[in-house]
């Protein structure tokens, strides 16, 4: 647990320019890839003819959030593009256990978020089927939001069922991740952060990651040593 892992969501980029957005992050760890269809979350982004061109010009593995309708039907899609990582929202899926097996069985890694309010403990036994699980602090659709810190009791819980199922599971959060927020999620066992603002509205989006990765790293060294 001890690896923090730095992802910039490119939904506070400028998407005019994203090839050179994505060089301005070459540093991080994976980019987070915002797809939403106006339907799941009340906002449109981007779909996939977008995410393979950003997959063929990425200096980094991409990391696609998938806040949309009908996942079973549309996700595997995206690992059949070559991402890295796909995550679906159980909120979304029907088959949930089927789906993540099919994108693992087409080369990406399975990830599933959990909105602020869906309880995680009826997913703890399909942690294994799972590569990373994401717990959203902030309601998804809108990037800029404040963190939202009745989700770090649900954190923990989550830290707490990985631990104990001995699963290799990231655990993931995404939304108002800071330099002070980090600190707080950190603490209660998340690993991989997606940070949006926070990276794209700094001067310099490569020193962000390597104060944001500094700042999550001490926080996670300081929790193994408890």
């Amino acid at each position: 647990m001890t690896q923090c892992c730095i992802n910039p969501s490119i939904l506070s980029a400028d998407f005019v320019n994203l090839e050179a957005e994505l060089q301005r992050i070459s540093s991080a760890d994976a980019v987070h890839v915002d797809v939403m269809d106006n339907h799941f979350v009340p906002n449109l982004t981007l779909g996939l003819p977008v995410v393979q061109r950003i997959q063929a010009v990425s200096p980094v593995p991409l990391d696609a959030h998938l806040m949309i309708a009908d996942a079973d039907r549309w996700a595997p899609g995206f690992a059949d593009a070559g991402l890295a990582s796909v995550t679906f929202h159980a909120e979304a899926s029907i088959a949930p256990v089927k789906l993540a097996r099919e994108l693992r069985s087409r080369g990406a890694k399975a990830g599933m978020a959990l909105r602020p309010a869906t309880p995680v403990e009826p997913y703890v036994d399909m942690l294994s089927e799972l590569d990373m699980l994401l717990i959203m602090t902030v309601e998804p659709g809108f990037g800029g939001q404040a963190f939202l810190d009745i989700t770090l009791p649900k954190i923990r819980r989550a830290r707490a069922a990985i631990d104990g199922s001995g699963m290799d599971v990231a655990l993931q959060v995404d939304g108002g991740i800071t330099e002070e927020t980090i600190v707080r999620a950190a603490e209660a066992g998340a690993n991989v952060f997606v940070a949006g603002s926070a990276v794209y509205g700094a001067d310099d989006p490569a020193a962000a990651i390597g104060r944001l990765r500094e700042q999550g790293s001490r926080t996670l060294r300081a929790a193994t040593t408890e």
